[in-house]
């Protein structure tokens, strides 16, 4: 059951005719030359990469994981063949910038790409994860000499990179890490300078793919503290740590092992020692960790299209199972089905009908959202109007943890209920499922958890920029709008609805918190939820809008069905979130007791 069917069609109805990103394109002059076939056929060769060479290996390497030795770890089987692929087809540089040896392709076209990847085989898709933030946070940093030793083979995945931030006891609060740096070479005034050499001592743990056997060499990029650091996470300054170095010596840099996880066995999850291990200062001294999160807010982005791989992945293996699987009499029969002679498919059956619905009206909403975040962080960058690009960076803000916690909640929830479809076959590995509800799990918790994720959302994003929040209603409202003037009633006034129950909640969290600090707290995970859900509103009354542009009138109607199916079905569950941010942000939570 390892066979992944790339969502093509899926993908092009939503990029050429829902967000019609072409158009954006047109604008913005480095992408002007590129045109719908061009994605086209970009996406289908990547959609190639991901059924017949990552799909394949996908459960063997389940099930025979990462090895661990004191010489290094192993990937399994078939693991380095795979990158060696991408590499020579120039996937890891497809949404780098040109002028370091990137193809300078749109952020959207690389969402989708990871889309696939994360679909057919997310063990393996962990080790470029960080690759694209990599590269701009050493574009960003780095002095010439670095940026042209480390940067070409970063982009290319000649050499991949890891993220080392987490310690024994600083997992979310980066503030208490205690790894060091020390110049190797000190200047007589006590100046430390971007680009100096340094001594980097400490241990970092959960560190995906801190060692592997796929590139000859690892480019660690390290969270630790200079002599004269201050407390909390104002003391953080980030260094370049090469498992090689420029001369062939080997790093003193020692994976001591791997952990052994419920899921994504064939990501080497590692255990980090530095034993003043030699490395450079990225940046200025202290300020590593916003050079970080230029890594932190790509990688996040890649999270989000993790749980959406997996809900679709998860939705094509139960709808292939339902449409082969017969079991009992239902009671009623597809008007175009055969007669009646025995036990009918289960896809008949209204419990499956509704469950299976489901999945596809919550995967066709996330791609709308995810692919959205994909066109304004591209806009963001590359848009030659400066408003644009400013309304643009303050929707890729506010969005962005929402989609890392809500599409990979929608993810795992949404194996959870494919793999009941299959009732006992579903927990047996040989069907695949099983694996998509362990694997999904962990994109709930690393790159911030999604509970740190909504306070984030909450505090950062909403009550503290009320601009963000503004430039969302206005795209929610022109939404609605557009609805009402091509006769969409049910879709206007669901979205409608949306869009007052989001300013009741903003005007609640505001009154609450003058009058309790705590007060969002409580509820932030209530108010993702419910913006997640007002968010699938407007993808699914876009899509339905949109679908007479589908060119296959058949796939249209059935484009606008499951986006209603959505908003009368689904929706509603966003009303029980909103009426408890109203309640929960007046009413004191109690102490948890013995």
């Amino acid at each position: 059951m390892s066979t992944y069917i790339p969502p093509l069609e899926d993908m092009q109805f939503v990029i050429e005719q829902v967000l019609d990103a072409p158009a954006s394109w047109r604008e913005q002059p480095a992408f002007a030359e590129l045109d719908a076939d061009t994605a086209r056929e970009v996406l289908a060769q990547a959609g190639r990469f991901a059924a017949e060479v990552l799909a394949p290996i996908n459960g063997p390497g389940d099930r025979q994981g990462c090895r661990w030795s004191p010489q290094g770890v192993k990937t399994p089987d078939g693991y380095p063949q795979a990158w060696r692929q991408f590499v020579e087809g120039g996937w890891p540089a497809l949404a780098c910038d040109p002028e370091v040896g990137g193809q300078g392709l749109p952020n959207l076209l690389n969402a989708a790409l990871f889309e696939m990847l994360c679909a057919a085989n997310h063990g393996w898709t962990m080790y470029p994860g960080l690759l694209h933030g990599a590269s701009e946070a050493i574009q960003a940093t780095a002095v010439g000499e670095l940026r042209e030793r480390y940067l070409p083979k970063v982009v290319s995945g000649e050499w991949l990179a890891t993220m080392n931030l987490t310690e024994p006891a600083a997992g979310s609060d980066l503030g208490l890490i205690r790894s060091r740096a020390e110049p190797l070479e000190p200047r007589a005034d006590g100046i430390i300078a971007n680009g100096d050499r340094m001594a980097i001592s400490g241990h970092k743990i959960f560190i995906s793919g801190g060692d592997q056997d796929m590139t000859d060499n690892i480019v660690h990029l390290v969270l630790a503290r200079l002599p004269d650091a201050p407390g909390g996470t104002k003391g953080l300054s980030l260094f370049l740590v090469p498992k090689f170095l420029p001369d062939g010596r080997r790093n003193a840099v020692f994976c001591d092992g791997i952990e052994h996880k419920m899921g994504i066995h064939g990501s080497a999850t590692s255990q980090m020692r530095f034993e003043r291990a030699e490395g450079w200062l990225l940046g200025e001294p202290h300020a590593g960790l916003a050079a970080m999160f230029l890594m932190m807010n790509a990688a996040r982005l890649h999270v989000a299209m993790q749980g959406l791989g997996h809900l679709d992945a998860a939705t094509q293996k139960a709808l292939r199972y339902a449409r082969e699987r017969v079991q009992l009499r239902a009671p009623r029969r597809p008007a175009d089905a055969p007669a009646a002679g025995g036990p009918d498919l289960i896809e008949w059956h209204p419990a499956m009908r509704r469950i299976l619905l489901s999945l596809q009206a919550q995967t066709e909403g996330a791609r709308v959202l995810a692919y959205w975040i994909g066109v304004l962080l591209d806009e963001s960058h590359q848009h030659p109007d400066e408003a644009r690009r400013r309304r643009a960076a303050d929707l890729v803000a506010l969005l962005t943890p929402v989609a890392k916690a809500f599409l990979t909640d929608l993810g795992h929830r949404g194996a959870d209920e494919a793999l009941g479809v299959f009732g006992g076959y579903g927990y047996v590995h040989e069907y695949g499922v099983e694996q998509h509800v362990r694997d999904s799990r962990i994109a709930m918790i690393y790159e911030g958890t999604n509970e740190i994720q909504a306070i984030d959302l909450v505090m950062r994003k909403l009550l503290d920029s009320p601009r963000r929040s503004d430039a969302l209603l206005a795209e929610l409202e022109a939404e609605a709008a557009a609805c009402t003037a091509e006769g969409l009633t049910l879709e206007a006034q669901a979205l409608t609805g949306q869009v007052a129950a989001l300013r009741a909640a903003l005007a609640a969290l505001q009154a609450a918190r003058a009058a309790d600090p705590e007060a969002p707290l409580r509820v932030a995970d209530d108010v993702l939820h419910g913006l997640g859900h007002t968010l699938l509103a407007w993808a699914w009354a876009r899509s339905s809008r949109c679908a007479p542009r589908h060119p296959d009138p058949a796939r249209a109607t059935r484009k606008r069905e499951v986006a209603r199916f959505g908003l009368q079905w689904l929706l509603p569950a966003a009303q029980w979130r909103w009426q408890r941010v109203q309640d929960w942000a007046v009413l004191p939570l109690p102490w948890v007791r013995p």
